[in-house]
């Protein structure tokens, strides 16, 4: 993960997928609200140590609309030199043209960060690309070079190995890099799942989600990448984390609860036949489940 450098100071912090959001997933039993913030504040500590760009991939917030209190938190926790494009949980509707409602166009209207569009006045060697978009052949022309790299920012859905559900048509990391060679390295959201990819000395990150939000990602860690211009090489940093914070009790109950609805429908289904009479197919039912006196009573009361 980690190549040679001759530098010691990162170019540019990586990362991606926030989500920032007020309340919590059903998986999780700790306090997720405190949770997230220690991980933006590492990552904010991590730029005062270096005083470098962050670059996010995408869907900083989990909803387009959040709450005035969870845009407070995030500009009194988001690191500085912050620079984003736009996910698709970041749009009304996931629609670009209505970006000027959302959360994120409040916080760069505060200076609290810039969104990526073609190129930055303040980072010319990063090209964003918001979801849904697709890199222009020419883009890399517009872009400056910092030790002759360029970087593409993108909000796109990519994978390693099998296809991670099985219509999936996005392509692959691999097919990425090779695409677009005008780039020397490619920042990618949307997968949760982080992993890097390597062609020809030429690099595609993908840094995963900062938070763990559903059951399955249990063992998902939570990182950073450090990238370095001068050789193009980059460094993994995990985030700390608490374990066992995460439940997959409620997928259980689920799964029961998925069962008992079965078993009725079954019973239903093939126990009793239903007449056009509602009292007639009720009172069949009772028959064949062998209902209680004082049930019946209670169900003939409340039909009065």
């Amino acid at each position: 993960m980690e190549r040679t450098r001759t530098n010691k100071t990162p170019t540019t912090i990586l990362t991606s997928d926030w989500h920032l959001r007020e309340d919590t997933p059903i998986c999780r039993t700790d306090n997720y609200w405190n949770a997230q913030w220690k991980k933006v504040d590492f990552i904010s500590a991590l730029q005062k140590r270096y005083d470098c760009p962050v670059i996010h991939a995408g869907d900083l917030f989990d909803k387009w609309k959040p709450s005035p209190y969870l845009l407070t938190e995030t500009i009194l926790h988001i690191p500085n030199k912050f620079f984003t494009v736009y996910g698709q949980h970041d749009l009304p509707g996931h629609n670009l043209d209505l970006v000027h409602k959302c959360g994120i166009n409040v916080l760069e209207a505060a200076n609290k960060l810039i969104v990526l569009d073609w190129i930055s006045p303040i980072i010319e060697y990063a090209v964003g690309c918001h979801w849904g978009r697709f890199p222009h052949p020419i883009d890399h022309e517009f872009a400056r070079n910092i030790n002759d790299k360029k970087v593409l920012i993108w909000h796109k859905m990519n994978y390693q190995g099998k296809k991670p559900w099985p219509t999936c048509t996005d392509p692959m990391a691999a097919s990425l890099l090779r695409k677009y060679k005008q780039f020397d390295l490619i920042v990618t959201g949307d997968n949760h799942k982080s992993f890097s990819e390597e062609y020809n000395g030429r690099w595609l990150v993908n840094p995963g989600s900062l938070m763990r939000m559903e059951a399955d990602e249990i063992n998902h860690k939570p990182c950073v990448f450090l990238w370095y211009a001068k050789d193009n090489s980059i460094q993994q940093v995990f985030i700390p984390i608490v374990p066992n914070v995460i439940t997959r009790d409620h997928l259980e109950q689920q799964k029961q609860r998925d069962l008992r609805i079965s078993a009725f429908v079954s019973k239903l289904d093939g126990d009793w036949q239903t007449s056009m009479s509602f009292e007639e197919n009720l009172e069949e039912f009772f028959k064949v489940n062998n209902t209680r006196e004082s049930i019946k009573q209670i169900i003939y009361k409340s039909l009065e």
